[in-house]
């Protein structure tokens, strides 16, 4: 099925939902928290790694907010794996790479290996997040010359 995405785009479903949860990562990235508001359904939950289930679009988006707070650069890399759609709801598998490095610490780098297990719906004219589960597989810190 093609239809017009929230920013006037055509593209099938899956090429939507694609979109959805790559600008989720570029948002955070970018720290553009308005925008990725928008991607989440009002009554979106999330749970990063061991961390409880947060409840709601506005925790999660402050959730990330805070824990961004001291982030001087960050980079998501994302490989979407499987979406399966029925109806104005799917399903996805994304790979995830992250980066970060604080500002306080401009000589380590931390990275997270995950997997995001998403649920979304159709709102609006446009797929939103409802749900959003990271399933850490590991971390690590690496250091070395001033990544700033």
């Amino acid at each position: 099925m093609t239809t017009a995405t929230h920013d006037g785009a055509a593209g099938t479903d899956r090429e939507q939902i694609e979109e959805t949860l790559y600008r989720y990562a570029s948002t955070i990235d970018t720290g553009d928290h308005e925008s990725l508001r928008a991607l989440l359904a009002d009554d979106a939950r999330a749970k990063y790694g061991a961390r409880g289930w947060m409840e709601g679009a506005d925790e999660v988006v402050s959730f990330i907010r805070d824990k961004s707070e001291e982030v001087g650069w960050q980079h998501h890399l994302l490989s979407i794996y499987h979406v399966d759609i029925d109806g104005d709801e799917a399903t996805a598998l994304t790979y995830h790479t992250s980066y970060q490095i604080t500002r306080n610490r401009p000589d380590e780098a931390a990275m997270i290996v995950a997997r995001y297990h998403d649920r979304l719906v159709r709102g609006y004219g446009r797929w939103l997040i409802r749900e959003k589960r990271m399933e850490i597989g590991w971390r690590e810190t690496r250091s070395g010359t001033s990544f700033l």
